[in-house]
């Protein structure tokens, strides 16, 4: 899990949203036990404790969960994770869009561009 960190943004926030994105695409499935703590924090090179802080994040959302003695594990609700991926989408086209807009482009000719991406 070798990531580069941005210095504009605290690195819990960071660390928060790739595992947002982790168990939206698949890579931590519904029920599966995550790592440790300690073991997350040494994949990504990070403290312990700004680990502990995005966890803690992502528990408060309902994304995670903790059982006392057998760690963290992804929610075994798949709508939480749908509803996440439904507003992650949202967001990523939005600022497409945005983007788009930016240059002097409207949605019809930016929905052109998306479908030559599949040529």
């Amino acid at each position: 899990m070798d990531i580069t960190f941005d210095n504009n943004i605290p690195i819990y926030i960071q660390l928060l949203e790739y595992i947002k994105i982790y168990i939206m695409s698949g890579a931590f499935k519904c029920g599966e036990k995550l790592p440790s703590v300690r073991d997350f924090a040494i994949n990504f090179k990070v403290n312990p404790n700004t680990m502990q802080k995005a966890l803690s994040e992502l528990e408060d959302i309902g994304l995670i969960y903790t059982e006392r003695t057998n760690g963290k594990f992804v929610t075994t609700d798949e709508k939480v994770i749908e509803k996440l991926k439904d507003e992650y989408a949202l967001t990523l086209a939005k600022s497409y869009f945005n983007g788009m807009k930016k240059i002097g482009l409207g949605k019809a000719d930016s929905i052109k561009y998306l479908e030559r991406m599949d040529k």
